[in-house]
């Protein structure tokens, strides 16, 4: 188990959904390093990913917008104007 892995939280995950305790510390770890992911790193991602999809800009911001207020950690109120400048500069 690595020193960022909680071994506590690991056993719950173990114990409340049957997984196999090295299964679980692999969820947890994947979880973890999702969640650690910086905001300019997501924003730049997500940007990436709905470009991808063919999205305008303008559609664009407020939906990353939104999705950071509902983070569990959410990330401090971003203006578009903030967000156009992680992605582009």
């Amino acid at each position: 188990m690595s020193r960022q892995t909680p071994p506590e939280l690991v056993r719950h995950v173990a114990a409340t959904t049957g997984l196999p305790e090295p299964i679980a510390e692999r969820v947890v770890t994947d979880v973890m390093a999702y969640f650690a992911e910086t905001v300019e790193d997501y924003v730049r991602r997500r940007h990436q990913e709905l470009k991808r999809r063919e999205r305008r800009n303008d559609d664009i911001w407020p939906t990353i917008a939104g999705e950071l207020r509902e983070r569990p950690v959410a990330a401090a109120e971003l203006s578009e104007r903030q967000l156009r400048r992680i992605v582009y500069g």
